[in-house]
């Protein structure tokens, strides 16, 4: 078995590859690493084929076209114990990779590259990338999976190929590189990180980057693996402030300010606010429970069992009805008593919209826990539904 596998995805990369090549020989031959550098070819139609194979590279054809497509092809050709993945386009220095590979002799399942650290040239990064996308999106995986690395999307990375390969990478496009931290941090994977450098890249045509769409694509993968920060965290925002609202102008009208008043119609946003939230928390509930049962987030499986049982949920819906009910026909009885005619609306729709509300949410939690119920049965026992019915 090959010691190194130093993987390139190459999608019309003549004009640099040659030279990234021969770099990447160069180090395997000084360090005296076993190793091989392998092309993955996604359909580049500039002759990136036989350049590589000229140059003594291995080459091998991924049809699926896609950043991530593209690396998975070549990490499942490879038959190394370690791979570093970089880009063809001359921005990375694979004449000094010695740093990964020592971490990776060390025990380390994942060396991520710090270009931060490490230094990036002028003209090397993008003003908004340098600035404003990587280090927001770098925050973000620290913040949502504690990643103990800066530079979250550095393109340059090694690996232990049989660890990541049991991860179960699946997207094909830029926000592989993201989905390979965070499925090694949610796996407790040793993930190290080591400084390395950003030259600007030498090729004459624009880079297959697309800021705002790869970058809004990152961040999706971030929110959709992390249940907590998209729904909990606002959900229960609402749920509060929504609840010291309508506790705060139950009684009537409450003064602020001198000349800020709040009544019926902070009352009212504060009970939407209130109902909002509770079906956020629902929504992060399921996903939460779904990442549990997909194998995503097993640390969170002890928390979830009163969320996947139908009876509890419909328990406590059945309960929050019966209260909104009781509300209801109490102010019901009221303005019956006063023969249908016009209530004093400020003691009238308090105790009314409340009661409402409490009648909506029961409706949220019973709907949604049979929503909740039909998925989880599906995955248990899997789809079993005939086709041809």
């Amino acid at each position: 078995m090959l010691e190194l596998t130093i993987l390139m995805p190459c999608l019309d990369e003549a004009e640099t590859l040659a030279t990234c090549i021969r770099k990447a020989r160069s180090f395997l031959d000084q360090n005296a690493v076993d190793g091989e550098v392998m092309i993955a070819d996604n359909g580049s139609t500039d002759g990136s084929q036989e350049i590589a194979r000229r140059e003594g590279a291995v080459v091998v054809d991924v049809a699926k076209r896609g950043y991530g497509a593209a690396l998975l092809g070549g990490i499942r050709a490879s038959r190394a114990r370690y791979i570093i993945m970089g880009d063809a386009d001359d921005s990375y220095d694979f004449t000094n990779l010695m740093p990964f590979v020592a971490k990776l002799r060390q025990g380390a399942d994942l060396v991520m590259g710090n270009r931060f650290k490490g230094g990036i040239a002028d003209g090397a990064m993008p003003f908004l990338h340098r600035w404003l996308g990587n280090p927001v999106l770098s925050f973000l995986g620290r913040l949502f999976f504690r990643i103990p690395v800066g530079d979250f999307h550095c393109g340059l990375r090694g690996f232990n190929r049989q660890r990541i390969t049991e991860l179960g990478l699946l997207t094909p496009g830029m926000e592989f590189a993201s989905e390979m931290v965070v499925k090694s941090a949610l796996s407790d994977y040793d993930i190290a990180e080591v400084p390395t450098t950003l030259s600007p890249d030498g090729r004459s045509r624009a880079p297959h980057l697309r800021t705002w769409r790869d970058g809004w694509r990152h961040l999706r993968f971030l929110l959709l693996f992390s249940p907590r920060y998209l729904y909990l965290v606002p959900g229960l925002a609402l749920l509060i402030a929504g609840l010291l609202g309508v506790a705060m102008l139950y009684a009537g009208p409450r003064q602020i300010s001198e000349g800020v008043v709040l009544d019926i119609h902070s009352y009212i946003a504060f009970v939407m606010m209130v109902i909002a939230g509770v079906q956020v928390l629902l929504f992060g509930a399921i996903a939460r429970a779904l990442a549990s049962s997909l194998g995503i987030r097993q640390q969170e499986r002890p928390t979830l069992r009163p969320v996947r049982s139908l009876e509890n949920m419909l328990l406590l819906a059945l309960a929050l009805f019966l209260c909104g009910a009781a509300g209801a026909i109490w102010c019901f009885g009221r303005w019956a008593a006063a023969d249908f005619q016009a209530l004093d609306y400020g003691q009238f729709l308090h105790p009314f919209l409340l009661s409402l509300a409490a009648l909506v949410v029961a409706a949220q939690m019973a709907f949604t826990s049979f929503f909740a119920a039909t998925i989880f049965e599906f995955f248990r026992h899997g789809n079993t539904a005939d086709p041809s019915r």
